[in-house]
């Protein structure tokens, strides 16, 4: 199996509770989550980072729609997406969702973060 490193925002309350889920989906401890509000650095420009999801899969950078298919080869209940995603139109429609999933997210994460706030 591939070597898969994700970066993440943890001050983003969508990327904590994605994370949160994709490590308890990952129970062989296969992904390395790296937060990029931590101390170790980047391996690409910190706001392109910050801009679209990324994953490292055997040392290639990838990001978008490819990362979280290299991120789900990893996971055995969405491997079968992952694997699917190696078809070049299948991975098409999964970066235009994925698109547009950027386009709202900023809505969601306010919605989300009111929603934290409403617990604390």
């Amino acid at each position: 199996m591939s070597a898969v490193t994700v970066w993440y925002d943890s001050a983003c309350p969508l990327c904590r509770r994605e994370i949160a889920l994709m490590r308890r989906l990952d129970r062989e401890g296969s992904i390395s989550f790296v937060d990029l509000n931590s101390d170790t650095g980047c391996p690409i420009d910190r706001g392109a980072m910050l801009a679209r999801f990324h994953a490292s899969e055997d040392g290639q950078i990838v990001s978008g729609a490819a990362a979280f298919a290299a991120m789900w080869r990893q996971i055995p209940r969405l491997r079968w997406l992952g694997r699917a995603a190696r078809n070049p139109r299948v991975l098409a429609l999964l970066e235009r969702t994925y698109i547009a999933f950027l386009r709202i997210r900023p809505r969601l994460q306010g919605l989300a973060r009111r929603l934290e706030g409403e617990r604390a």
